[in-house]
C-alpha cells in the first residue's frame, strides 16, 4: 500500500495548506467531504498505484484554521485553483466525495485556465435539485457497514461546513452553469444513499455535456468505504479512456 506524506503547502501570504501527497504519474486532485481526510485514504491509496495523488485538508477541518475570507465554495475552488497554478499542474482529474464533490464541479466551472481534464463526483452535493434535498445524517451513514465510516457529523464539523456552504447546503445557480463544463465527467453513486439520493445523482450527472452515472449497488454515502472494489473498478475503467 501506497503512503500518502502530509505537508504544508503555502498557497498565498495568508494561507498554508495541509496537503497529503503520494504516487507518481499523472496528477490528481482528492477532495474530502464532511467526515474529513481520513474518509478518503482508501481513495488515495488506490489512485497512487499510478498517479500523482494530493489531498488536500479543507481549511477548518482536523484541527487547520480557517481565514475568515473563506466563507464560500468559490473561495475554496479558487484556493485550490491556486494550488494548480503554483505547481503549474495541467491534465488534472478532480475527484470530489460529498462535500467535495461540490467543490470539485465548482473548480471545473470556474477552469479558465483548462487545467482539469477529467471530474469525478461521488454522492455529490452542491446544486438545487427540484424535488431533492440534503439529508445530512444524525447517526451511521445510510447504507454503512463499517465502523470506520463513523457517525454523523459532529458540531464542529458542522460548524466548518456551514460556514462553506451556508444553511441551504446548496448553489441555486450551479445547475445551470454545469453545461459550460466540456471535460469528461463520471457520476458514481451508492445506489442506498439516502443523505443525496440515486435520483439526485441521476440529475446531477445529466447536467454536465459529458456527463455519465454508475450506480454502486449495496452502497450508501461512502461508496469508497461500502463497496470499494466496485467503486475502483468504475474509476479505473473511466481513468484508461482518452481525456478531452
Amino acid at each position: 500500500m501506497t503512503t500518502s506524506v502530509p505537508r504544508t503547502v503555502t498557497v498565498r501570504f495568508d494561507l498554508d495548506l495541509t496537503v497529503r501527497e503520494a504516487g507518481e504519474g499523472g496528477p490528481v486532485l482528492v477532495l474530502h467531504g464532511a467526515p474529513g481526510p481520513d474518509s478518503i485514504t482508501p481513495l488515495v491509496d488506490h489512485l497512487a498505484a499510478g498517479h500523482r495523488v494530493q489531498a488536500p485538508t479543507h481549511p477548518g477541518w482536523a484541527g487547520t484554521a480557517r481565514p475568515d475570507a473563506l466563507d464560500s465554495v468559490a473561495a475554496l475552488s479558487a484556493t485550490y485553483h491556486d494550488l494548480l497554478d503554483q505547481q503549474e499542474l495541467d491534465g488534472v482529474t478532480v475527484v470530489g466525495t460529498s462535500f467535495g464533490g461540490w467543490i470539485a464541479a465548482r473548480m471545473a466551472v470556474d477552469d479558465r485556465a483548462g487545467r482539469i481534464s477529467r471530474l469525478v463526483l461521488m454522492d455529490a452535493i452542491g446544486p438545487e435539485i427540484p424535488g431533492q434535498r440534503v439529508n445530512l445524517p444524525s447517526g451511521p451513514p445510510p447504507g454503512t457497514r463499517s465502523p470506520a465510516a463513523g457517525g454523523g457529523p459532529s458540531a464542529r464539523t458542522l460548524t466548518a461546513l456551514r460556514a462553506y456552504t451556508g444553511p441551504d447546503l446548496h448553489d441555486p445557480g450551479l445547475l445551470a452553469r454545469l453545461s459550460a463544463v466540456t471535460c469528461p465527467v463520471l457520476v458514481i453513486w451508492g445506489a442506498d444513499d439516502t443523505v443525496v439520493t440515486p435520483d439526485f445523482g441521476r440529475a446531477y450527472a445529466a447536467a454536465f455535456p459529458t456527463g455519465r452515472f454508475e450506480l454502486i449497488p449495496g452502497a450508501g454515502h461512502l461508496p469508497v468505504r461500502e463497496e470499494p472494489e466496485a467503486v475502483f473498478a468504475a474509476l479505473d475503467r473511466f481513468l484508461a479512456e482518452p481525456a478531452a
